[in-house]
């Protein structure tokens, strides 16, 4: 499974060709800052570690009077791995919601149909954790842990929650299309 970084920065540039410069100044045009960071030199150490992996390839062009520029485009072998890192990233769930979150970003890469099921998959997954944490909660075991136990186990379930919440928005989503 790509890291963050590569699956963010392949799937800018499998929606089209960038040059590094491109891709940081897109990253901050869409205000990922916010809900993930990429510093500038991530971008530039994780392009040569994607192109050294075949991921990418870089075609050098030539702009007037400008310096040469390389502009990175998806190898076969980047489609599949980008793919599949989006698919396992839907399917799991993980308190650290950022890689769900670039998935979602680009869960478009997937038709209709792929994309619906892979979001019931993940709703089903988010219901049996909830399930899980309600069976842990009750109020014998609330009395016999510390009260920061109880108020973390509560949060986790507040996050289960909005992961459910936010799956079944995206998953509307794919009804709309379709009507």
């Amino acid at each position: 499974m790509l890291s963050k970084p590569a699956t963010m920065l392949l799937g800018l540039i499998h929606k089209n060709p960038l040059n590094a410069y491109e891709i940081t100044k897109l990253l901050g045009y869409m205000n990922v800052k916010w809900w993930f960071n990429i510093p500038d030199s991530t971008v530039y150490t994780t392009i040569k570690n994607l192109e050294k992996r075949g991921l990418i390839t870089g075609t050098i062009e030539k702009v007037g009077n400008m310096p040469d520029r390389t502009v990175y485009t998806l190898t076969e072998k980047g489609e599949n791995e980008f793919r599949e890192t989006l698919k396992k990233s839907i399917l799991q769930f993980d308190y650290d919601t950022t890689i769900f979150s670039i998935a979602a970003f680009f869960i478009d890469i997937f038709n209709a149909e792929e994309k619906k099921t892979l979001l019931e998959k993940r709703l089903e997954i988010l219901k049996q954790n909830l399930i899980g944490i309600e069976k842990q909660v009750n109020h014998t075991w609330e009395s016999e842990v510390p009260v920061t136990h109880v108020a973390n186990v509560k949060r986790m379930k507040d996050l289960v929650n909005a992961e459910i919440s936010g799956t079944t928005r995206l998953l509307a989503t794919c009804d709309e299309k379709e009507e």
